[in-house]
């Protein structure tokens, strides 16, 4: 499908049916939770099935309030002539940072999760360009990291994400108005030089975001990963990939990149534990967290302490990882109920 095609169904068939799917949400919300109510007798958890329900009724809600809002901004930059401009960057910053701060306000309350953070965060030294290297594991991180560099430290993201992330109905719009960078396999595109330009004139309030595994993790990913290692006879990486149980190995081509075209910039490692493997509905039926006490991950490195060879700035990212793999291991999620005895 061309980016043309896409652009056109996302806009004109994807994000009015999100709208239509509010409105029907909130028109049989009643009958949804009696049924709801009922299949939380036969389901495990305290009311599952109607803490799920309000969260869908929520995130489908806030999506068609922000693109009704995204119109608007259409419409007020002179019908995208003027989307470009910093007011409107801005103002779709904040956009997006409301819809974060709303879900996850409700999402916390009503999942009952508690999120510590653990190391230094960004609030720890305002005023500098950063580089924010994540493990990837789901669209649970995602958000949930994005909410975290906006809400907590009122930082401006320019991330890089797949491709398919642009099919949801207001990510995709408000995304494709901000810098970021959309990767899909066989695009005759040099995504390299995109990101090194994405990563290029950062400013003080700026956070670069990649996820250098470039997919959620998954058995079959980890053991495809550890064989195209193997296979271009990068034996040591391999063995490396093969101690890490929790994360893929990392692609080092959009960190290198990142790393020249922003030469003063620290790195900010981030992981997460709890929100892993949420990628599908199936997932989030039955691995979402509720009543979890879920832990953050934060590691700044000083430019000063990264390599400036390539092979060495490899084996560095690859160590990073295994430090990270490390510390999934040791921070597993934990009931609410038991981490207070």
């Amino acid at each position: 499908m061309s980016p043309t095609t896409a652009w056109a169904l996302q806009r004109f068939v994807v994000a009015p049916l999100t709208i239509l799917l509010a409105l029907w949400l909130w028109a049989t919300l009643p009958v949804t939770l009696v049924v709801a109510g009922v299949m939380s007798a036969f389901v495990p958890g305290w009311l599952r099935p109607v803490r799920l329900l309000w969260i869908a009724v929520l995130h489908v809600t806030l999506e068609s309030l922000v693109l009704v809002a995204a119109f608007g901004l259409w419409v007020g930059s002179g019908c995208g002539l003027l989307l470009r401009r910093p007011w409107f960057e801005r103002a779709h910053y904040r956009l997006v940072r409301w819809y974060l701060v709303v879900f996850f306000r409700e999402a916390r309350r009503v999942l009952r999760l508690k999120i510590e953070t653990v190391g230094p965060t960004p609030d720890a030294f305002p005023g500098q360009p950063l580089l924010v290297f994540c493990r990837h594991a789901g669209v649970g991180d995602s958000f949930s990291i994005m909410y975290a560099l906006m809400h907590w430290y009122h930082r401006e993201p320019r991330i890089v994400l797949k491709a398919m992330l642009a099919w949801d109905p207001a990510l995709g719009v408000m995304l494709s108005r901000l810098p970021s960078t959309f990767i899909a396999k066989g695009r005759g595109r040099d995504l390299v030089a995109e990101i090194g330009e994405l990563a290029s004139n950062l400013d003080e309030n700026d956070a670069f975001v990649i996820f250098p595994e470039g997919g959620n993790f998954t058995p079959g990913r980890r053991s495809r990963a550890i064989d195209r290692l193997r296979g271009s006879g990068r034996e040591a990486m391999a063995l490396q990939a093969e101690a890490m149980a929790h994360v893929l190995a990392p692609q080092p081509g959009g960190v290198l990149a990142a790393l020249d075209a922003a030469p003063t910039a620290d790195v900010l490692l981030v992981a997460h534990t709890g929100l892993d493997h949420l990628d599908t509905l199936g997932s989030l039926w039955h691995e979402l967290p509720m009543d979890k006490r879920l832990l953050m991950g934060w590691w700044r490195v000083p430019r000063t302490e990264i390599p400036v060879d390539r092979a060495e700035r490899i084996a560095w990212l690859f160590d990073w990882w295994g430090r990270i793999d490390a510390w999934i291991a040791e921070n597993q999620p934990q009931d609410l109920a038991r981490s207070r005895r």
